[in-house]
């Protein structure tokens, strides 16, 4: 078959799609789905495993922390229900885990927030919107979770001791109360109770869209005081003095926080230890789940778009009888035929695999931009997503080739 052939095949096959436009986009629909699916997902997914291996992160450097339930809530069900039956880690608890500790690690911040999501400061007539994430907290806040103080001052160890009712707020806060003046030293009220301003802290902006300035924090024995101690449980984050002693350091704090909490040397920790590292491998596996769920349900919509092209094709082979019997009756041979069949078939799929590439990469990516997270082009999964869609078009496109080009050019010339 010379060149010039073998352009005028691929010729004929896209003008007989063009043929029956409506019929070639509704084929080629159930392919773009399919691939929209599985390209969406994978786009978002990797986007924002991007972002948080780049640099986004929930703790500071070198630091882990303890707590009564792990980083993801601990699930459902009855997994769940056996993280709320642990004891709670207690004030006392937490202070006796510093005294065993002093001196090396120096950063340890203690922290409780509010559980209910209800909390709202309100300040000369304005409000916030409900939400805020409102707690108490000690001196080490701002080295433990990547925040620094814009204006004003940190807690000193004065406020904690003596549970001041003083207040650190974030920038959303400040946003929404202090319009045109300065907030340090004027008195809010946050689930009715007043706290005077003394520091504000820079911007941090949203993080997986959840924005990290609509914040306010007191110190946590003032927090404690005024909202009681039952059903409030401490978190703990340690850092590290290097990364060289990050393990060691990891090591004496499990020691020191089984002592704190009575366990003999036969019982299993009833805390839960996450670092930067255990957050990025979590998200790794809810991401893995998602990809998998996501390629099951792209598979199940292929699996269609393959049996709903080799449909139409038969389709278009029986109408089209006549005209293969006249192009075999005029020296086309059965490879000719297979050929051309076969491309429409590809086409076919190739084109709702590109529209859906193209979609799903638009929306992964609209995700990515509302969660915070970088905007990539899955250059590995769109080139797999078109090989695929090559050979769903060759897969099923193949028996009604093969039937198109078999048909004895006398019998299809009498069909009618």
């Amino acid at each position: 078959m010379n060149k010039m052939s073998f352009l005028e095949i691929v010729r004929m096959a896209l003008g007989s799609l063009g043929v029956n436009k409506l019929r070639s986009f509704l084929t080629m629909s159930g392919i773009t789905i399919g691939v929209f699916s599985i390209i969406g997902v994978m786009t978002a997914v990797s986007a924002l495993r991007s972002s948080i291996e780049t640099g986004i992160s929930f703790l500071g450097t070198n630091i882990f922390q303890f707590g009564k339930f792990p980083v993801t809530g601990g699930g459902d069900g009855s997994q769940r229900r056996r993280y709320q039956l642990r004891r709670d880690i207690t004030l006392a608890q937490a202070m006796r885990y510093q005294q065993l500790m002093a001196g090396n690690p120096e950063v340890i911040c203690l922290k409780a927030f509010d559980q209910e999501g209800n909390s709202q400061a309100v300040y000369n007539g304005r409000k916030t919107t409900p939400g805020l994430s409102f707690g108490g907290t000690n001196e080490h806040f701002l080295a433990a979770n990547q925040f620094s103080i814009e204006q004003g001052r940190n807690f000193t160890t004065d406020d904690i001791e003596l549970a001041r009712p003083v207040i650190l707020i974030g920038q959303g806060i400040l946003k929404k109360l202090f319009l045109s003046e300065s907030p340090l030293g004027k008195i809010i009220k946050i689930k009715d109770r007043t706290y005077t301003v003394i520091g504000t802290f820079a911007e941090k902006g949203t993080q997986f869209g959840k924005s990290q300035d609509d914040i306010g924090v007191v110190p946590l024995t003032r927090f404690l005081n005024d909202f009681g101690s039952e059903r409030v449980t401490i978190n703990i984050a340690t850092q590290a003095p290097s990364q060289l002693a990050y393990n060691e350091t990891i090591e004496r704090a499990i020691t020191a926080m089984r002592v704190v909490r009575g366990l003999k040397p036969e019982q299993e920790n009833d805390f839960e230890l996450y670092s930067n590292d255990s957050l990025i491998a979590t998200f790794a596996k809810v991401a893995d789940a998602i990809a998998a769920g996501s390629f099951v349900i792209s598979g199940i919509a292929l699996l269609a778009a393959g049996v709903g092209i080799m449909n139409i094709m038969l389709v278009s082979v029986t109408e089209r009888t006549k005209e293969i019997g006249i192009r075999k009756s005029i020296g086309a041979r059965k490879k000719n035929i297979l050929i051309q069949f076969l491309l429409e078939a590809v086409a076919i799929s190739l084109a709702g695999g590109v529209m859906g590439i193209l979609l799903g990469v638009a929306g992964g990516n609209g995700l990515a931009v509302m969660l915070n997270a970088s905007v990539i082009f899955p250059w590995n999964w769109a080139a797999i997503g078109l090989l695929v869609c090559s050979g769903i078009g060759v897969g099923f496109g193949f028996y009604p080739a093969w039937k198109a080009a078999s048909l004895d050019p006398i019998e299809a010339l009498r069909y009618e």
